[in-house]
């Protein structure tokens, strides 16, 4: 799956999706897809992604306590 980092507008390829659909991980593994070279993997926060779209990620995936708001 791909994300957009916020920061500079490059796509991610995340490894494991389920980091990223846990509302406990504050940071998911992933790959930088600038550049022609696979990139070697690295911690992004999920603050800072959002989908190609630019729309932001669901709040289920970032906010652990997200029902009780």
């Amino acid at each position: 799956m791909f994300v957009k980092s916020t920061q500079d507008e490059t796509l991610i390829k995340v490894i494991d999706v389920n980091e990223l659909f846990d509302p406990l991980h504050d940071q998911v593994q992933g790959q930088d897809q600038s550049g022609q070279e696979e990139q070697s993997p690295q911690a992004f926060p999920k603050s800072q992604l959002r989908f190609p779209s630019g729309e932001a990620l669901p709040k289920c995936w970032v906010d652990p306590n997200y029902q009780l708001n």
